[in-house]
């Protein structure tokens, strides 16, 4: 059966669908074009109200297209399964399995038993204790250069606006050997970066489910992999950033000078109500020993706009405070209500045209510092793991794209015929566009 990947929302949900892709190409189904496909597998999100409605767009699409081939059929996982349930078959009709991010790890084995009962549907809804190990099937071919790698699901903070410990469930770290072992799998596959990801890194090991290793002494490990060149990691909460994982950006030259901090709001009032656990002077501070530990660090964040009680003073600490760290660049959304959170019963509740206006300067604001951050990149030396093919085509023949330590998009033209995707390129910055840089190859360093 041929079957097509969509993933909405987070990276957890890219990973995820990597995974899935994998361990369906092992029981003999083939990844296709949408066009082309009869099983549809949507990955979703739920962390604000637009990607629901999009995933209520994409499936009544998917029915209006292909929903007079009686095999065709919908998986939906993720966030938006695990909050709507079997809810979602009443509504539409091709949905045959829903699966939350515990399930995950039993979607193959349901799908090919779906593929053979047309009549029949599925829901992997429960929540494990611990983190459910998905098996580890690799195809044969060398891998693309980039992979995520899931360390953890679930969270255990609870901000008062967030969704996620509700549909993510509990947080539920994996051992030390089982990451490992999957890292070492995909760098004897040609992966030369891999991401970590979690919804809270900086508290892996140190639940129930965890082995109790810290996740500083995950990145030492990780980073003596043979093969691996550079490592990621996503996502960070401020309030659990050790000064460990802090002296790892100095002391490990595979960990990449880059980190996703998100801090929501500079108001110290608002960061209170949202249940952060650390106020602007503390995220500061962190700021500031990042930067002592790898001064050419680029740090990015997300940023709300609208929150309950936000007053015109606390969205002015907001652009004061991104102006005074000098984000890279940055995620900025309107707040809105999510089920079952603390702020949904919040008050006073923020009107919409307020709400748009202050995103629409926020974000104009986030523009300014990603051209600062790619303008000052023109005239350096920098190295670029090369990922595809580049849509620029250059003067001197095809153009490549790949991404700087930084996790800036750089696009190069390299002469001579060849597929050059996995290798490392010495490039020097020669121009800075509105979302990218322009290199010029000097060496490659693989």
């Amino acid at each position: 059966m041929k079957f097509h990947v969509t993933a909405m929302g987070c990276q957890m949900n890219v990973g995820d669908g990597d995974w899935l892709t994998r361990a369906l190409v092992s029981r003999g189904f083939t990844p296709a074009r949408e066009d082309q496909a009869e099983l549809f597998i949507l990955f979703t999100c739920s962390v604000r109200e637009k990607p629901e409605q999009k995933v209520a767009s994409e499936l009544g699409r998917i029915a209006d297209r292909h929903g007079a081939n009686p095999r065709a059929f919908v998986a939906v996982g993720g966030c938006v399964a695990q909050q709507c349930g079997t809810a979602l078959w009443r509504r539409f009709p091709m949905v045959r399995l829903v699966f939350g991010t515990d399930g995950l790890a039993g979607a193959p084995a349901a799908l090919a038993r779906l593929a053979d009962e047309p009549g029949l549907r599925l829901s992997l809804l429960d929540f494990t204790e611990t983190y459910p190990e998905r098996d580890q099937a690799w195809p044969d071919d060398r891998l693309p250069p980039k992979a995520f790698v899931s360390i953890m699901q679930g969270c255990d903070n609870f901000c008062a606006y967030c969704i996620v410990p509700f549909v993510r469930g509990r947080q539920k770290s994996r051992g030390l050997p089982a990451v490992l072992a999957e890292v070492e799998a995909l760098a004897a596959r040609g992966v030369r970066e891999v991401t970590l990801l979690g919804q809270n890194v900086n508290s892996y090991g140190l639940d129930r489910a965890g082995d109790g290793t810290s996740f500083a002494r995950l990145l030492d490990a990780v980073a003596a992999v043979p093969g691996i060149a550079r490592i990621r990691f996503t996502t960070s909460h401020p309030k659990d950033l050790s000064d460990d994982v802090i002296a790892r950006f100095a002391a490990l030259p595979e960990l990449c000078p880059a980190l996703h901090l998100p801090v929501q709001s500079g108001s110290d009032a608002v960061l209170a109500r949202m249940g952060r656990g650390y106020d602007r002077a503390a995220y500061r501070r962190l700021v500031d020993k990042l930067r002592q530990a790898r001064p050419d660090i680029a740090l990015t964040t997300d940023l709300i706009v609208g929150f309950p009680g936000e007053t015109e003073a606390d969205f002015r600490l907001t652009l004061d405070l991104v102006r005074d760290v000098g984000f890279d660049s940055g995620f900025s959304f309107m707040y809105g209500d999510r089920p079952a959170t603390a702020s949904e019963r919040m008050e006073p509740k923020i009107a919409q045209d307020v709400k748009s206006a202050r995103l629409a300067e926020l974000q104009a604001l986030l523009d300014e510092r990603l051209a600062a951050s790619l303008a000052a990149q023109v005239g350096r030396t920098t190295e670029v793991l090369i990922e595809g093919q580049s849509r620029r085509e250059g003067p001197d023949g095809p153009s490549w794209r790949g991404r700087d330590p930084g996790g800036r998009i750089v696009n190069i033209a390299l002469p001579g015929p060849g597929d050059v995707v996995g290798r490392f390129v010495r490039a020097r910055i020669r121009q800075a566009k509105k979302h990218s840089l322009i290199g010029e190859a000097e060496a490659d360093h693989d």
